[in-house]
């Protein structure tokens, strides 16, 4: 026993906050029923039946088939509230079925009435009642117009029905009543509910609709800035490259010289290349903060930010603005939260930033998730820790990494350093190649030149 408790419990809080409040209503609705059933009906009716044959048999008989209009009000209850939610198709079979056992409940009461089988007036709250449980499927299937049209139908039935038992005057009115108080209170408890779980559910398919935007424009913009950087030099190699075809057709020496400057400016290409695909992958924090402030306030999430990024290292606040971004991207995506805190702060040759907020996302185990296991990554360039906790309501992110000491660049920043050394060498010695074999190529058309003057 204790360990399924411990599994519900586990189990109630892997959920988000929406799909708690969806839990909840569901149970309400599950439960009003029977709520009214031993309220309005099996208690009062069960106690107030005369002791004739004919009445004790009408009224548990009515009694029973009001207990499996419970029993089937729960049984289709998720599949009404489904269809409410665009989920699944109308369930009109369900409604049917509902229908008739609320004919059979009415059929019943009349009976009771006909017989006098109720003492002190009681029958009033089987009228009351038998409209429940078919009036809440019905709020969760059809529009609200339509809900009242059916509803004032089965009132006009059910008061012919009770004229024809042997109702009049001002009892019947109240019957009429009942009966339209009954529908009209299965409409405000349920639909209401349901209502607010489908305008929940619409901003969560918008956080993440927002989110797969904002990914799919930081790709355009990547996209954008490559070809700025690609298309004139590929236009320019080609027209040089169809130049030097034409050259080398007619046995012209300068076919060489185009294709000379082909290769220069492949190796230009190659080098801004490089340049742009440094400067995506390189984050200023400050501008990551901002941005997910605005991104989280725009989706409705609190976000407050602290601390400033003004003194630390470029490497440093590459790593955390990407830890910013994979944060705030969790919270859209991942989470159902309220409010946000990002802090930032620098203390004893440390830089922490801890992320938190109120709607605990699911997160992946180790090895399966690519979020956190690349966040580790490029933390590790710089000797930085990640850690996470995840509690009730509360998921806390936090990062440390150890400053650079005054007279040096942290292992990350001197490794991004001989790295650009390198490419600034590599640059160096294929221009110094590239001027050798210029060199070459002009002393041997040099060299062509005086042997045919010689011929």
């Amino acid at each position: 026993m204790i360990d399924r408790m411990r599994a519900w419990q586990r189990d109630w809080h892997g959920r988000s906050k929406i799909e708690r409040v969806e839990l909840q209503s569901i149970a309400m609705w599950h439960a009003m029923p029977w709520i009214f059933f031993l309220s309005w009906l099996s208690v009062p009716l069960g106690l107030s039946l005369r002791p004739q044959l004919a009445a004790q048999l009408l009224g548990w008989s009515l009694i029973a088939l009001a207990a499996a209009q419970c029993v089937h009000a729960n049984r289709t209850l998720r599949r009404s509230i489904d269809h409410y939610l665009r989920r699944a198709p109308l369930p009109r079979r369900d409604l049917a079925v509902a229908a008739a056992l609320m004919g059979g409940t009415l059929g019943l009461a009349v009976g009771l009435q006909a017989v006098d089988g109720v003492r002190n007036g009681m029958l009033g709250f089987t009228t009351l009642y038998m409209m429940m449980p078919f009036a809440q499927a019905l709020a969760f299937s059809v529009p609200i117009r339509g809900f009242l049209a059916r509803v004032a139908l089965v009132d006009a039935v059910a008061v012919a029905a009770f004229a024809a038992g042997g109702v009049r005057g001002g009892e019947l009115a109240a019957v009429g009543g009942l009966i339209a108080f009954a529908g009209v209170l299965a409409l405000v408890s349920t639909r209401c509910g349901a209502w607010t779980l489908s305008v929940m559910w619409e901003g969560d398919r918008a956080r993440e609709v927002e989110a797969r935007l904002a990914v799919a424009e930081e790709r355009l913009r990547f996209g954008r800035d490559l070809h700025d950087v690609m298309g004139r030099n590929l236009a320019v190699i080609a027209l040089k490259s169809e130049l030097a075809v034409q050259l080398a057709r007619r046995g012209r020496p300068e076919a060489v010289d185009q294709m000379v400057e082909v290769q220069r400016i492949a190796h230009e290409s190659q080098r801004e290349v490089r340049e742009v695909v440094r400067g995506y992958r390189e984050v200023d924090l400050a501008v990551e903060l901002a941005g997910a402030q605005g991104v989280l306030e725009a989706a409705g999430i609190v976000c407050r930010v602290t601390g400033s990024a003004a003194t630390l290292p470029a490497s440093v606040q590459s790593a955390l603005g990407w830890v910013v971004r994979e944060a705030a991207t969790n919270v859209l995506r991942h989470g159902d939260a309220g409010r946000c805190d990002i802090t930032l702060a620098v203390d004893e040759g440390r830089a922490t930033l801890v992320v938190e907020n109120d709607g605990a996302p699911e997160v992946a185990p180790e090895g399966r998730g690519s979020g956190l296991a690349g966040l580790r990554e490029r933390l590790a360039a710089v000797d930085g820790v990640l850690d996470f906790a995840s509690g009730e309501d509360l998921f806390r992110l936090t990062v440390e990494i150890p400053l650079p000491p005054s007279d040096g660049p942290v292992p990350g920043e001197r490794r991004d350093r001989d790295r650009d050394r390198n490419q600034d060498h590599d640059r160096d010695r294929d221009r110094d190649r590239d001027r050798n074999q210029d060199r070459d190529r002009n002393q041997d058309r040099n060299r062509n030149q005086d042997r045919g003057v010689a011929a």
